[in-house]
């Protein structure tokens, strides 16, 4: 799975980080959480939209890696990342 080259964006809400995914051929569209990015990647919760997206860039390897994991366990449920996929069991 890889992450394709569209650019992560803010979702209108400003709750979360949207993004695409590249899994087996199909494209799949994932969202991940302000408050995980905050919980686990740091992010201040006053930080601007372009300290998100860098937040989630820097974290992008770890994002992914969960994010597929859950692809696999459910894949035909919406791909929404929370604070409780990143916490270690």
């Amino acid at each position: 799975m890889e992450v394709l080259d569209c650019a992560a964006a803010i979702s209108p809400d400003g709750r979360a980080v949207v993004f695409m995914l590249s899994i087996r051929g199909r494209e799949v569209k994932g969202a991940i959480a302000r408050e995980a990015l905050e919980e686990h990647f740091w992010l201040p919760r006053s930080a601007n939209p372009t300290r998100t997206l860098k937040t989630f860039e820097s974290g992008r390897s770890r994002i992914v890696a969960v994010a597929q994991r859950k692809l696999l366990a459910r894949p035909d449920e919406p791909l929404w990342l929370t604070v409780g996929d990143f916490v270690t069991r």
